[in-house]
């Protein structure tokens, strides 16, 4: 044991750490920056979040394929290229933006800007596509796999949920109140910010050594494929864990993103108290990760995917049912009075509180889904990368569902969905017997 510890590459795993709090960073501007289109286009509130991982169903093999032909530290690089020109791309549609956006005939020059918007959106999301590719099975083999690797994926999640946190709450407070002048020229400054700790990041990676773990030999055995075949499909649990990670992504993004929304409609609340509130949400996703890597030594993985899907069931049930006008003091910000506790409604409260859950649920479903998987890791992690369009799938579903049947209503998609996750971790995450 301690060799083992003498051997541990901490530089490579805190490097991976700090990508994965950048990964967060970038996917969460998506949905708060609808709040801005969402005045203009009513239907477009989560067309940019779309956008975002709809690159992921493009991307996500070839990521795999590039880390096999150029390793994890070039593929790693290249993501942060690509990422500056995703925000560069964004801040060129905030100077569009300046003159066209606030326009009281809302014409092609508007619409225009709303493409370069999505562009860049769309180019981000190769971007975190990359990143999520390398991040998360190095730090899945750099933990031996098992219990140890998903306590580092899990650690890491804990600094993704950090700025997972943060992003939702600065937007929101650049924004303010949504009204008829807002445009992408008032979130200009973190796009700014976004470029810069892109260029931090990628000369940081340029210095630090990384290893290659698809050389090494996963300290977990392989299981055996089944007779007859001779892919990474012959794995039932890997084959019910794609599936899973595409509901999860769905669950992640669509209960704060439709949460912020509802805030931001509320008369009471709006768009930076509903940043706030969703902030909330990651914080408590921070906390959960943070409390899962303290005792994944100790609790296996399915044991903690088990009863934080059956208990989010329970608390997304009952901001269901909820009536809104019972209504319960959060922290907030507005321009006028900065950061304070504001009245909003209950169910805010239990879906905030789902953040506890779902912080487990990445790193639990992808360390059962590739236990054992030996030579097919990389391929899988791939897979799972494409499967991550989830969260532009499902949310812009239940968006639309928001639409016809109410805000509240829309949350049955999500209970189904954390169904199907509740079924994988009782069930559909056991090898079969013939594996």
């Amino acid at each position: 044991m301690k060799d083992r510890g003498k051997s541990t590459p901490w530089v490579a795993i805190v490097t991976m750490f700090f990508m994965f709090a950048m990964i967060s960073f970038v996917t969460n501007m998506a949905a708060p920056l609808g709040n801005i289109w969402k005045n203009t286009y009513e239907w477009s509130g989560m067309l940019g979040n779309m956008m975002n991982f709809l690159a992921y169903l493009i991307m996500g093999i070839p990521a795999g394929k590039l880390i096999a032909r150029i390793g994890y530290k070039k593929t790693a690089l290249a993501a942060l290229v690509v990422g500056m020109a995703g925000m560069a791309v964004q801040y060129l549609s905030s100077r569009v933006g300046a003159d066209t956006a606030v326009c009281s005939v809302k014409g092609c020059a508007v619409m225009l800007n709303f493409i370069i918007y999505l562009l860049g959106a769309f180019v981000c999301g190769f971007c975190v596509c990359m990143l999520n590719t390398v991040v998360n099975p190095m730090l899945n083999m750099l933990g031996g796999g098992g219990n140890r690797g998903n306590q580092l994926i899990q650690t890491g999640g804990t600094l993704n949920s950090l700025t997972g946190t943060l992003t939702p709450l600065l937007v929101g407070a650049m924004i303010g109140q949504v009204t008829p002048l807002t445009a992408m020229r008032d979130v200009a400054p973190l796009l700014f910010i976004a470029l810069g700790v892109f260029a931090l990041a990628f000369v940081i990676i340029c210095i630090v050594e990384i290893p290659e773990p698809r050389r090494e030999e996963p300290s977990v055995p392989d299981l055996k494929e089944p007779e007859g075949k001779g892919s990474v499909w012959s794995f039932r649990h890997l084959t019910l864990g794609v599936i899973a990670i595409f509901f999860y992504v769905g669950v992640e993004v669509g209960i704060p993103g439709e949460l912020n929304f509802y805030l931001t409609d509320d008369p009471l609340c709006g768009a930076a108290i509903g940043g706030a509130v969703a902030a909330v949400y990651w914080l408590l996703m921070m906390v959960g990760r943070a409390a899962s890597a303290a005792i994944s030594g100790k609790v296996s993985t399915r044991v903690q995917l088990t009863a934080v899907a059956a208990l989010a069931i329970v608390l997304v049930i009952a901001a269901i049912f909820m009536p809104d006008h019972i209504r319960i003091a959060m922290p907030g910000y507005s321009v006028a009075e900065g950061f304070a506790l504001y009245r909003v409604p209950v169910s805010a409260l239990f879906l905030v509180l789902c953040g506890l859950c779902t912080s487990l649920m990445w790193g639990g479903i992808f360390n059962l889904s590739v236990e054992g998987l030996g030579k097919y890791t990389g391929q899988a992690s791939g897979i799972f990368m494409t499967m991550v369009v989830g969260g532009g799938v499902m949310p812009l579903i239940q968006n639309a569902m928001a639409g016809s049947i109410g805000y509240m209503a829309s949350y049955w998609l999500i209970v189904a969905m954390l169904l199907y996750i509740l079924f994988y971790a009782v069930y559909g995450s056991r090898p079969a017997k013939k594996e």
